[in-house]
């Protein structure tokens, strides 16, 4: 089950699990749609994988099922890799 990270890696833009506008890749590294696009060019900056549309979790099945409260956050920024 997708952890459904709260916030963008790069810029810590929050991002709710209704969210339109959040990114992943296959190690569920999460971007908002601006960094994903202008920044990273679609590439995940921690793995190499693309960067997708994470899929929304229906309301109902987030009291069952929550998002993550876990923030993981890039202190140098989107820019800069380890």
């Amino acid at each position: 089950m997708l952890q459904m990270r709260p916030g963008c890696e790069c810029c810590d833009k929050n991002l709710p699990p209704d969210a339109a506008g959040a990114r992943i890749c296959t190690f569920e590294c999460t971007f908002c749609a601006d960094c994903a696009d202008t920044v990273l060019k679609g590439i995940c900056p921690n793995c190499g994988g693309e960067l997708v549309a994470r899929p929304r979790r229906p309301a109902e099945k987030l009291a069952k099922y929550p998002a993550s409260t876990e923030r993981i956050v890039k202190p140098a920024g989107c820019g800069k890799t380890p």
